[in-house]
């Protein structure tokens, strides 16, 4: 007899004079080294809305049913992009802007690197530190999958929908990942604290190789992914709600000194720990 599939949990709120809506599901087993997770949203505010988005060692691809997103470079100085019907987001070492009207609704999938590199196809390499409109790097069969995400009725439906296509694609995939694959997986099981010359000695290749490996799979060299991993963890340990001094934090995250967590948050964020801390 087989278990039944978990069903979506809806969670809906109030932040500030903003409503949200937000849909989760966890991805099937099978599909796990490859999709960190997904949600649906919809959100509703009285006047535009602006966040910045923090760098994260995950593929972000955005599905919209509502106006698009606006999507700002760091600092917000430079103009702006739209993506109608979504965009993908490659690794990034700096934070993105983005802005919406009062209203936006779709879908977030985040895929782990390798994930993305079997969905799309691509070099990661092609993707670090850019967002491309999803309709440019779907699959031609999967080239309305906004609009059929759309008209489904549920957000298990559209859950669904995501896996199956995923799924068809690694099944497909003629891209050799194992050893990057491993060394991904690595590199997140000790928060980032991965010495690189020892882990080039332990894959048998040259560090010069390793990196090639990695900005073709994942996006970046291993020594940048494992500082994106290490900042992310500190990012979600903040939002749990955890507290620490940042000389505290500094040592349980694995950074030389309090100046270290600093300099990488101030990379990362563009502002100082205790502003990005805020939001």
């Amino acid at each position: 007899m087989h278990a039944l599939a978990p069903r979506a949990q809806i969670a809906r709120g109030t932040s500030g004079e903003s409503r949200w809506e937000l849909a989760t599901r966890p991805p099937s087993p099978r599909l796990r080294p490859y999709i960190r997770d997904y949600s649906g949203y919809t959100e509703q505010a009285p006047g535009p809305l602006r966040r910045r988005e923090f760098p994260v060692p995950q593929v972000v691809v955005i599905i919209e049913f509502g106006p698009p997103l606006r999507v700002l470079g760091a600092g917000g100085d430079r103009g702006h992009s739209l993506y109608p019907g979504g965009f993908v987001a490659g690794l990034d070492d700096t934070f993105t802007l983005t802005e919406h009207d009062g209203f936006q609704r779709g879908l977030q999938l985040n895929l782990t690197p390798i994930g993305a590199r079997l969905f799309f196809g691509v070099p990661m390499a092609e993707l670090t530190g850019r967002v491309v409109s999803a309709r440019d790097l779907l699959p031609r069969k999967h080239a309305r999958l906004a609009e059929r995400l759309e008209e489904l009725p549920t957000w298990d439906a559209r859950f669904d929908l995501i896996e199956r296509a995923l799924a068809e694609r690694i099944d497909e995939a003629r891209i050799e990942t194992g050893v990057v694959s491993w060394a991904f997986r690595r590199i997140q099981e000790r928060g980032g604290a991965v010495d690189m010359r020892a882990l080039a000695r332990e894959l048998g290749y040259s560090q010069k190789h390793v990196i090639d490996m990695f900005r073709e799979n994942v996006g970046v060299p291993p020594k940048l992914l494992a500082r994106l991993v290490r900042f992310d963890r500190l990012v979600q340990h903040l939002k749990a709600g955890a507290s620490g001094t940042w000389a505290e934090l500094a040592q349980r995250f694995g950074y030389y000194d309090q100046a270290h967590l600093a300099r990488d948050v101030k990379q990362f964020t563009g502002t100082t720990p205790t502003r990005a801390r805020a939001e």
